[in-house]
C-alpha cells in the first residue's frame, strides 16, 4: 500500500473517531442526530475509499484507449508497446510509448482527454546522448 493511501486512511479513521467521541458529549436529544450524521459520513469515507482506485483504474484505461487511436491514426502501419506506470507516485495521465521499429528510443505520451494527446518526452537510447530526435519525435509544441 502506498504511503499516501496509508496516510489517507489514517487520517479519515482519526477524523471519524474524533466525531464519534464528541457526539458521546452532545446533550441527549441530539446526540441521536449527531449519531446518524457521524455513521453518514463514515460511510462517505468508505465510499469514497472504495470507489475511488476503481474510477482511477477506468480512466487510465480510458485514455490509454485514446492514446491506442491517436497512434493508430498518426503511425497506421507500425506496431508499438504502451506501458504506464502503476503506482499513486506516478501520473495517471502519462504512458511509454516504445515502437517496434525503433525499440531503443522510448516516447512519452501526455493524455488528458480524445483531443489532447502530446508527445511531452522522449528519450533517446543509452549512451547515444547526442540523437536529438527519432523517427516518432513529433516536435509539437503542447498545450
Amino acid at each position: 500500500m502506498h504511503p499516501k493511501t496509508v496516510i489517507e486512511i489514517i487520517a479519515s479513521g482519526s477524523f471519524v473517531i474524533l466525531l464519534f467521541v464528541a457526539v458521546l458529549f452532545l446533550p441527549s436529544r441530539l446526540r441521536k442526530l449527531g449519531i446518524y450524521l457521524t455513521i453518514s459520513i463514515t460511510s462517505l469515507l468508505l465510499l469514497f475509499l472504495i470507489v475511488r482506485p476503481i474510477y482511477d483504474d477506468y480512466q487510465a484505461s480510458k485514455k490509454k484507449e485514446y492514446l491506442e487511436q491517436y497512434l493508430e491514426r498518426v503511425y497506421p502501419r507500425q506496431k508499438w508497446k504502451i506501458i504506464q506506470q502503476v503506482g499513486r507516485q506516478y501520473n495517471p495521465d502519462f504512458f511509454e510509448v516504445k515502437f517496434e521499429n525503433e525499440s531503443d528510443w522510448m516516447y512519452i505520451y501526455s493524455v488528458a482527454d480524445e483531443e489532447r494527446i502530446c508527445q511531452r518526452v522522449w528519450i533517446p537510447p543509452e549512451g547515444n546522448i547526442t540523437s536529438s530526435e527519432g523517427k516518432h519525435y513529433e516536435g509539437i509544441n503542447c498545450k
